[in-house]
């Protein structure tokens, strides 16, 4: 006979997560099916989750552009979210497993996007992010990218640039930078375990909604891969954040 949990997590499987938070009944984002399956009052940040990751969640779940998209990705986790809830030292090092994602992962792949691959691989090849410790030192380097990036859009920009090329541009400068300020500079500022979440939002799992639903079909094309890449990885990362016990 099947259990409470196998039951719920079966009514689950039938229904599509969907964007935002919702009124109790069957409509779901990721974090409120997990409070459902885990037997808790009605939230979209369930007491038996770790709040790193479902702030992380919450955001990626209403940045995907499809409740396909949703289920593909953030269904699975559901039952893995489940006692997630660990000590303040264990949040302290997925928070900081997040940023370093988002800096030397999320980061370089849209540099590389725009044609600044040496300002990627400057980005990918910095220490991995372990400690708060290293958040000052990374300001001069990032700095510098960012810089030495500026110099190299505004000397490639022509009016010869197809829509579908400078749209795809755009799009990849502001994922990129959206995610590296406000993972390193919130950080900075004592907000390590929010560090990046508003850049997930705005950028890293929707492809930046605003370019996204603006350019024309080459431009979303030309996106699609790099959207594709980090949507596993990030994936991955959340993977990794749940292994993370003690």
């Amino acid at each position: 006979m099947p259990s409470v949990i196998e039951e719920r997590l079966k009514f689950i499987e039938g229904l599509s997560l969907k964007q935002g938070s919702h009124e109790p009944d069957s409509t779901f984002c990721v974090m409120e099916a997990v409070a459902y399956v885990a037997g808790e009052p009605w939230s979209d940040s369930p007491a038996c989750a770790c709040p790193v990751i479902s702030v992380f969640l919450r955001s990626w779940n209403d940045a995907l552009l499809t409740d396909a998209d949703r289920d593909r990705l953030l269904k699975g986790l559901v039952p893995k979210l489940v006692g997630t809830k660990a000590s303040k030292a264990v949040e302290k090092k997925r928070s900081l497993m997040a940023a370093d994602w988002l800096i030397r992962v999320h980061t370089p792949a849209w540099l590389r996007l725009a044609g600044l691959t040496a300002q990627a691989d400057r980005i990918a090849g910095l220490p991995e992010i372990t400690a708060m410790a290293q958040y000052p030192a990374l300001r001069a380097p990032l700095e510098a990218v960012r810089e030495d990036a500026r110099a190299a859009w505004s000397a490639t920009r022509s009016a010869a640039e197809s829509a579908a090329e400078s749209a795809a541009r755009g799009a990849a400068e502001s994922a990129a930078w959206s995610a590296a300020w406000s993972a390193a500079w919130s950080a900075v500022r004592g907000a390590a375990w929010s560090a990046a979440w508003s850049a997930v939002e705005s950028a890293v799992m929707g492809a930046h909604h605003a370019a996204w639903s603006a350019v024309e079909s080459a431009a979303q094309a030309k996106l699609a891969p790099t959207l594709a890449e980090l949507q596993l990885s990030a994936l991955a990362l959340v993977e990794r954040m749940i292994s993370v016990t003690k």
